[in-house]
């Protein structure tokens, strides 16, 4: 169990940091008001660089989240409350991450910035690119958000079971501690307990030899 949980907690914390390096791009279109065209600019070329690189840094992160994800639903087979409850929500919320990365964010950056446009003359950002870039720092924070989820899910599972093992544990103590004190409250009877030779010298009786007395009458 505490091996699952690990693996869940390590590739859920190396998809996040993912999602963090996009930090670059996302906090100048996201967080940043009024969003200027250089800061699209900016943006535009980050998510270029995205799309074009190695096909096997994908395949990697393919990989991890496999992993993550078939290590929950294997987490599911206890069909244990704790798992149904906290594992369902970390499953819910890490499948909306992957369906929105799937659905959006992927084919948004392979269609749509592996060739930018030439900049204009003014420096302008083309209007057509811009609602795109803005919605791609949307879907990266609303993953950032279900990943975190997942981690604050398996941290409430961590504690709800801790905290079961420690009403066991006083549970049992308490039933033991019970047990004592039954036994020593059961009255034992000193002259039962105490077999012949059990018998201190303070409780043996003491008997003095007894001479017969003779008495003759004399006679006168």
């Amino acid at each position: 169990m505490g091996v699952r949980a690990g693996v869940v907690v390590c590739v859920t914390s190396f998809l996040l940091g993912s999602l963090f390096t996009h930090w670059i791009a996302d906090s100048l279109t996201l967080w940043k008001s009024p969003v200027t065209d250089e800061h699209l600019w900016i943006a535009a070329n980050y998510y270029s660089i995205l799309a074009k690189g190695p096909s096997e840094l994908l395949q990697f992160l393919v990989a991890v989240v496999v992993l993550g994800g078939s290590t929950l639903l294997w987490s599911l087979n206890d069909l244990k409350a704790e798992n149904l409850m906290f594992d369902g929500g970390s499953i819910f919320l890490f499948g909306t991450t992957i369906a929105m990365y799937l659905h959006s964010v992927l084919p948004t950056i392979a269609s749509d910035f592996t060739s930018l446009p030439t900049p204009f003359s003014d420096g302008s950002f083309p209007q057509a690119l811009r609602n795109t870039t803005l919605e791609l720092a949307s879907n990266h924070l609303v993953c950032s958000v279900a990943l975190t989820g997942v981690l604050a899910l398996q941290a409430g599972r961590y504690w709800a079971e801790r905290a079961d093992e420690d009403d066991d544990d006083f549970v049992m103590v308490e039933a033991h501690s019970e047990a004592t004190s039954a036994q020593k409250s059961v009255p034992v009877s000193r002259a039962t307990s105490k077999t012949p030779d059990s018998f201190s010298s303070d409780d043996r009786e003491v008997r003095l030899p007894v001479k017969s007395l003779r008495i003759e009458t004399l006679s006168t």
